[in-house]
């Protein structure tokens, strides 16, 4: 094995947790970003969903580059924009340069599939089941850390562009560690399908843009409602382009066979799920309860270490543990079991968050929900595609995943913007927690029964722990799985 071989290990774990890391820096910071540029919370929390739009668009089109060029190049362009779209966050006071650099950054999601590329490239057969899961491993343990630099930088009032300094520190030793991996031509012939990437984008922004600012614009107004027409007209429009497509950006297949749009509207609920949590833990922990009538007054520190940390940190047990459970049950009888888990997450935070440890726990259920859910998604779908089609349906479901938390992102800051109390820092009233979580728990329920009902009995294969947690992987890269038999 040369050296740049060994380096393939290391350098798709570096890059999978920077990638997750970028994910989370922000989340506990919406509400500083919004007091020092001055903007509303709708427009402030687009430093989100920006981000999460564009992962939708990006993702699929870098892995499909990759293919083209080579995985190598694409992974060093890719850094490159997350370098660039730091540097242009860390140095703005502005907030459409801020989104633009999170737009940026956001080209990071592509680098799970390319790293998971790389790895299937350079390593032999034998290591690769334990080397993607390791890789794999990397997005909760970046998800955490991205939390704890983000409490620990602004303790004691810190100023948020540090993060995207860090940020910034962070993709310049990926690009030196990618710089160094072996050069590999693409496999793949044919183009990439800009057009439609372009429409997706344009099709989402107009869906989401209306929702977020549907209290500010009025949700009757000629605003809201010449959105998301144009929203609907776009998005058809989109669909009867791909149809025309030797090479789709999304096939519009598996956008009409049963079993896998019931896994979409799966992988969208877990999206939001995961959103929808973290954001209003984050807003509900820092809300001072002299002022409101609840909450904890926290810090940023408080909130992503001691309230938002235990639900990522515990991916690393509860992913493993969601292998077994499709090895055991199934991947259906997992996702109605996550379903029903996210459910009585949302619950108990709608019941009781009063205490610390009572919202820490509901955050943690909802959170182990989505790891088992995540983990049930490509075993699901390996069993009602064949099997060249499981890249491609694969890649569908993590549009799906990043629109559901867009959805989520959207949803919160609709519900904590609107009839809020007064006084010199409007705050949003306790009711509009629970109905958050209460809406969570509803969906989770449609959910399990949508699940439960509308799936057909998928054809038996048996797989071991192993090949689960190796299919895992490749699925939620958006990669083809090897058949089983």
């Amino acid at each position: 094995m040369t050296r740049t071989t060994r380096l393939a290990l290391p350098v798709a774990c570096y890059v999978v947790l920077l990638v997750s890391a970028l994910q989370t820096l922000v989340v506990p910071v919406v509400a500083d970003i919004q007091a020092d540029l001055g903007v509303s919370t709708s427009a402030a929390s687009w430093v989100v969903t920006a981000n999460l739009l564009a992962a939708a668009v990006f993702t699929p089109m870098l892995g499909r580059l990759g293919d083209l060029y080579g995985r190598r190049p694409v992974m060093l362009g890719v850094l490159t924009a997350v370098l660039l779209g730091s540097v242009l966050a860390a140095t703005t006071a502005s907030l459409p340069l801020l989104l633009a650099g999170r737009v940026a950054q956001a080209s990071a999601f592509g680098l799970f599939p390319l790293a998971i590329g790389v790895l299937r490239e350079e390593l032999p057969p034998q290591r690769l089941t334990g080397a993607m899961a390791l890789v794999s491993g990397m997005l909760s343990v970046g998800a955490g850390f991205g939390l704890v630099v983000t409490g620990l930088l602004m303790h004691n009032g810190g100023d948020y562009h540090e993060l995207f300094w860090l940020a910034t520190a962070l993709t310049a030793i990926g690009l030196a560690g990618v710089w160094l991996l072996p050069r590999r031509a693409g496999a793949a012939t044919g183009s990439l399908d800009w057009a439609g990437a372009a429409l997706l984008g344009l099709g989402l922004v107009l869906l989401i843009l209306p929702l977020e600012e549907g209290n500010g614009w009025g949700w009757g107004s000629a605003r809201v409602l010449g959105s998301l027409a144009g929203a609907v007209v776009v998005l058809v429009a989109f669909v009867f382009f791909e149809r025309r497509l030797t090479h789709p950006l999304v096939s519009t297949r598996m956008l009409r066979h049963r079993p896998i749009v019931v896994a979409n509207a799966a992988g969208l609920f877990l999206g939001f799920a995961m959103f929808a949590v973290f954001l209003s833990v984050s807003a509900l922990v820092q809300t001072p309860p002299a002022v409101a009538g609840y909450g904890f007054g926290a810090s940023v520190l408080a909130a992503s270490l001691v309230y938002l940390l235990p639900g990522t940190a515990g991916g690393v047990i509860t992913a493993p543990l969601g292998g077994r459970l499709v090895a055991r049950f199934g991947a259906k009888a997992t996702l109605v079991i996550a379903a029903a888990l996210a459910g009585t997450g949302f619950a108990l935070l709608a019941v009781l968050h009063s205490a610390t440890w009572e919202v820490i726990a509901g955050a943690l259920v909802v959170n182990t929900a989505v790891t088992f859910g995540y983990a049930a998604l490509p075993a699901l779908l390996i069993a009602h595609v064949e099997p060249a089609e499981t890249g491609i349906a694969n890649s569908v479901n993590s549009i799906a995943r990043s629109i559901g938390m867009s959805l989520g992102t959207a949803f919160v800051v609709t519900m904590l913007t609107r009839n809020l109390v007064p006084g010199a820092v409007p705050l949003p009233r306790e009711a509009q927690f629970v109905t958050v979580f209460l809406v969570g728990a509803t969906l989770a329920a449609i959910a399990a029964v949508v699940v439960g009902t509308a799936l057909p009995r998928a054809r038996p294969v048996e797989l071991t722990v192993g090949e689960v947690e190796a299919d895992d992987v490749l699925g939620a890269a958006g990669l083809d799985v090897p058949a089983r038999h």
